[in-house]
């Protein structure tokens, strides 16, 4: 009898990486094979736990870039690197593809995710059924699928009108600077408007277009409904186990990491009071100019509360860029800096009480589920909605505003920090949303939740399918 196997194809990238393997579990975790892909230079960076688990695999497929390639946003190097990865990936993955099936280990069905819309034609080529895994909130799905048919125009010619006003269905209304930053041709990254069109013209080939969201039904009710051509279907959050549904104590981590460091923040948290916390953190990719960096650590020391600040090393640069910062000596005293931590566990750590965050998608859901309130500081792609949607639909969280020349100023972080973490009513109606949210998401992913349902009712669409091909 024939398992079914499935391949999940995700993105190099630790945003899409992380979120992948936790579907993957999750998928194991209901009797499937699944073996998880992304390219060979990340793979060779990821830290992986060994697991006993052989129903958990991992392969690699090119990219052009074997030995590792790190993008820049703030320059060109992500359109030729999309470039290079749509021309090497397809050829490479089919090959993985046609070598699993000889081996006799064929797949039933190739899960991509974003970025990857390539993936589809290739399954489709090797007569493999394939599924959309969106990693970001279905309201920004659906806030792309809009401007694609028939909402364009009004962006295009409107984006930088200051009296800007976008009304999509299953989102608050949106002014200019709460849309992807790739709606705005000034962008030195437009690549992923092409990449999303893919991926809505490879749905539009199906004849009834299913994709799964890491989501859940209560967060998004409206916008999972917002497009009548496809069904959305919320599986998420797909974090670990071990912060959410609590049926796997053991995982609490994402099982692969891109970076492997020390925990010595945890003691240093433990000896914080509750909710004392401010938790920085700017992804994995997006970096700040030395002189917003300036700003946010001058506005640090004048708050005067302890914080955690997540700040990268510099891979451009001799010095580590908190040795440029003027306040330095100051800043130490008040707070801890570290090149890495396991960004889950922190927030999980009661004595975190804002999240100061770019606002990416697992950054913002981790935040969500575990209860705690944000400032956001939205750079680019997804993240100007995401802060949007923390700020005026779940409220639980505000956005800083940037002057003119698009610096946050160090009065504006103060003045949103304190907003957060005082007593005042604000800060105490985010913090009982936060918990409202926590809540719902741990009570989404049991046993008879909606997401827990919904992918049994996809595992069940899959099986079905198998079984009329035997």
């Amino acid at each position: 009898m024939m398992k079914t196997r499935i391949l999940l194809v995700t993105f190099p990238s630790q945003g899409h990486i992380n979120p992948a393997l936790q579907f993957a579990k999750r998928l194991v975790g209901v009797g499937v094979e699944v073996t998880v892909a992304t390219t060979i230079g990340a793979l060779r960076r990821m830290y992986k736990n060994e697991s006993s688990n052989k129903s958990l695999s991992f392969a690699g497929f090119s990219d052009g870039y074997d030995d590792g390639f790190n993008p820049n946003p703030d320059s060109d190097t992500l359109d030729h690197y999309f470039s290079k990865l749509s021309s090497v990936g397809p050829k490479s993955l089919a090959q993985l593809i046609v070598a699993s099936s000889e081996n006799g280990n064929p797949f039933t069905c190739v899960v991509y995710c974003t970025l990857l819309p390539w993936v589809a034609k290739v399954a489709r080529e090797l007569h493999v059924p394939s599924i959309f895994l969106w990693n970001q909130p279905a309201a920004v799905l659906s806030l792309y699928y809009h401007s694609f048919n028939g909402y364009g125009n009004f962006i295009k010619e409107n984006i930088n009108n200051p009296k800007f006003l976008l009304e999509v269905p299953g989102l608050p209304p949106l002014g200019s600077s709460d849309v992807p930053s790739f709606f705005n041709e000034t962008n030195k990254n437009n690549t992923a408007l092409p990449i999303m069109k893919q991926h809505l013209e490879n749905l539009e080939e199906e004849a009834n277009p299913l994709v799964l969201v890491n989501t859940f039904d209560d967060l998004e009710s409206e916008a999972l409904k917002s497009i009548d051509k496809y069904r959305l279907v919320g599986i998420g959050p797909l974090i670990p186990s071990a912060f959410l549904d609590g049926k796997d104590p053991s995982d609490t981590s994402f099982g692969a990491d891109l970076f492997k460091g020390t925990n010595d923040y945890i003691e240093w948290l433990n000896s914080k009071p509750a909710s004392s916390v401010i938790y920085i953190s700017f992804g994995s990719i997006s970096m700040l100019s030395k002189s917003q960096m300036e700003e946010l650590a001058l506005a640090l020391v004048d708050v005067d509360r302890p914080f955690l600040w997540v700040m990268r090393e510099n891979e451009n640069e001799e010095e580590r860029l908190d040795d440029t910062l003027s306040c330095k000596g100051e800043l130490e005293g008040k707070g801890k800096i570290v090149p890495w931590c396991s960004q889950v566990g922190v927030l999980s750590h009661p004595s975190v009480g804002c999240f100061l965050t770019h606002c990416g998608w697992n950054s913002t859901f981790e935040s969500l589920v575990s209860g705690v309130p944000m400032v956001s500081f939205p750079q680019w792609t997804d993240q100007p909605v995401n802060a949007k949607l923390v700020q005026d639909l779940w409220k639980t969280g505000v956005r800083v505003r940037a002057n003119e020349d698009g610096t946050v100023e160090k009065e504006e972080f103060k003045r949103c920090i304190e907003m957060v973490m005082d007593d005042g009513e604000r800060a105490q109606e985010m913090r009982r949303n936060a918990m409202k949210w926590k809540g719902l998401a741990r009570e989404t992913s049991k046993e008879g939740g909606s997401s827990d349902k919904n992918l049994k009712a996809f595992m069940l669409e899959v099986e079905e399918s198998l079984q009329s091909i035997r």
